[in-house]
């Protein structure tokens, strides 16, 4: 048994709300299915989201361990986690954000809006590559529902579940092709998803840039309201790491 086995593996995580460090809320809950995991770092599929959960109070072994789980010079991505890299990681990107919670959010099905899955992948990564709402890759769609609205058997706008700590569900993927926007078609999705977590007993919630205004009024106008700012932030891996066990 290496001394990385018998580490304690509680944190501050269980004394903070399950949005304090979603990821990991998530990794630990039901995406645990997702969980790669050394010691206490957990990562889900590098071709499901780049998200990374740390312990909520990293110690040196905890960077330690992302560095051998991501690889020297591999880029890791922290979603609303506060916690700074260590000084030799290359920072290169850094955003302030908002988490937003259902306040009072008008949920209700869409009849335009229709499931997708692993067949409308190519379609959601084209509509992605057009709209750049963040991170979607080509097993995103696995996280939970997708609903889209096509028009002329072109897919045009989508919206979907990401994040899902105990009791919550992230609402993510939220893009409307260009030659469709100011028809609210972005609106009448993010209802629809949040219909479907509210039907599961759950509560929706989702994350913005800060700087994306024009969102975020319109996440307001539907009923959702600001629980914190928070910071999204990408560093990669120094190209030499030496375990914290020196070896």
């Amino acid at each position: 048994m290496t001394q990385n086995d018998i580490r304690p593996r509680t944190d501050a995580l269980s004394r903070l709300h399950p949005l304090d460090n979603p990821a990991r809320s998530s990794l630990t809950g039901p995406h645990a299915h997702f969980a790669e995991s050394r010691g206490r770092v957990l990562r889900y599929p590098v071709d499901v989201t780049p998200w990374i959960a740390l312990p909520d109070t990293p110690d040196a072994q905890d960077w330690a361990d992302l560095a051998a789980l991501a690889g020297p010079g591999g880029s890791v991505s922290l979603a609303a986690f506060q916690a700074p890299p260590p000084r030799d990681w290359e920072i290169v990107f850094r955003g302030d954000g908002v988490q937003l919670v259902d306040a009072s959010v008008d949920a209700a099905p869409d009849p335009e809006a229709a499931l997708l899955g692993p067949q409308d992948v190519p379609d959601m990564l084209d509509l992605v590559a057009r709209t750049r709402p963040g991170p979607f890759l080509p097993r995103t769609v696995e996280l939970g529902a997708y609903l889209g609205i096509r028009r002329g058997g072109a897919l045009v706008a989508m919206a979907g579940e990401r994040l899902h700590p105990p009791g919550w569900t992230e609402i993510s993927g939220v893009c409307t092709d260009e030659s469709v926007r100011g028809q609210g078609l972005a609106s009448r999705l993010v209802l629809a998803v949040a219909h479907g977590i509210r039907e599961r007993g759950e509560t929706p919630f989702l994350h913005a840039s800060a700087s994306n205004t024009g969102a975020i009024r319109l996440y307001e106008s539907l009923g959702f309201r600001l629980r914190r700012r928070t910071e999204f932030l990408s560093a990669l891996v120094p190209a030499v790491f030496p375990s914290a066990h020196g070896t």
